[in-house]
């Protein structure tokens, strides 16, 4: 893989917007700041942030083990998806993979890009079929798509499998890991000085409880963060939300709650395998379960009618009559079975 062959023309010909903030960058030294057009008046928040949220990539870099130019931070790991289309791929030229069902943004970013979204099925029990996939590479495939854990199936794509695509695919393999924080398996993180065409990205929305807060993080070789960098909103995280982050990945208490999603999962799939209407449990490595059930359409109005809202998935590619369940609290869990034990 030639990365410069990959970005695009006028990506690599334009010279990026410089802050205020970019130019002077102490932002705690004793100075009289006059450069950003700020409002002068102290309120906690009346200076803008630091458009490369030093303070915090050191926090997340030292606990990944990775350098702070392999990391890059969005607004939300959609943010962080829209630039890597934009950074690579030509409109109405280019094209990307995905592996339905899958993470329905990859779609819909294709589609706002005006690229076109080459579909490979995963197999009848979500797996990737990597000799289909790449069959189905064309010259214009920049990008492919991996969830791992999937969404919605909930399953870990296999390690050997996905390395050949990083081999194979003369682009740049995206391994969405929103949910790896639910599984034991390695996060690839820990290969990327390996496979130099691998983009990871995760998000502090799930494990961390930080949906509200909007923050994704991408890693990738100092090359490739480069090319994303030099595109991003100057400001694209907001002060309260760096500092909620320092705050919770600092905070112990997280894993705990990690710990009970587990447990919780493992007792909610043993009980849903009991329920008559599910005919499959689908195994799980995220905080979420799929199953398959007699009737998605039904069950899922039964649920809203007594307050409890899952997300039917019948429509998806390989998931007729399927309703995904995230894991609540043990409260929640139990009512939802309470629930369950009624219908008929």
């Amino acid at each position: 893989m030639n990365l410069n062959n990959l970005i695009r023309k006028n990506i690599k010909a334009m010279k990026p917007y410089s802050s205020a903030r970019d130019e002077f960058k102490d932002l705690k030294a004793d100075m009289v700041f006059l450069d950003a057009n700020e409002n002068p008046f102290e309120t906690n928040l009346n200076r803008y942030p630091d458009p490369q949220q030093t303070a915090l990539k050191e926090v997340i870099s030292k606990q990944k083990k990775l350098a702070i130019n392999q990391v890059l931070l969005g607004n939300g790991s959609d943010e962080v998806l829209d630039l890597i289309f934009r950074a690579f791929c030509e409109p109405n030229q280019d094209s990307v993979l995905t592996l339905p069902p899958t993470y329905g943004m990859y779609s819909v970013l294709a589609q706002l890009n005006s690229i076109e979204n080459i579909e490979v099925s995963l197999t009848s029990d979500f797996k990737i079929d990597v000799d289909q996939v790449l069959k189905q590479v064309k010259p214009s495939t920049k990008l492919l798509f991996i969830c791992s854990p999937n969404n919605p199936s909930g399953n870990v794509m296999d390690v050997n499998a996905v390395t050949k695509l990083l081999k194979a695919f003369n682009g740049l393999v995206v391994i969405d890991e929103a949910y790896i924080d639910f599984t034991e398996v390695e996060s690839w993180t820990q290969r990327l000085n390996q496979f130099p065409n691998l983009i990871v990205t995760q998000t502090l929305s799930k494990a961390y409880g930080l949906a509200g807060i909007r923050l994704g993080t991408c890693y990738a070789s100092k090359e490739i963060i480069a090319v994303l960098n030099k595109i991003k909103p100057p400001y694209n995280i907001n002060t309260l939300t760096q500092q909620a982050a320092i705050d919770a990945l600092q905070d112990t208490e997280v894993s705990a709650q990690v710990f009970s999603i587990l447990s919780e999962r493992e007792k909610l799939s043993s009980a849903l395998e009991a329920c008559f209407f599910v005919e499959k449990v689908f195994p799980s490595d995220a905080n979420f379960i799929l199953i398959k059930v007699d009737n998605a359409n039904k069950r899922y109005d039964e649920l809203i009618k007594n307050g409890i809202v899952v997300r039917n998935r019948t429509t998806q590619l390989g998931c007729e009559n399927c309703l995904r369940i995230s894991v609540g609290t043990p409260v929640e869990n139990t009512q939802l079975l309470t629930l369950l034990n009624t219908f008929k």
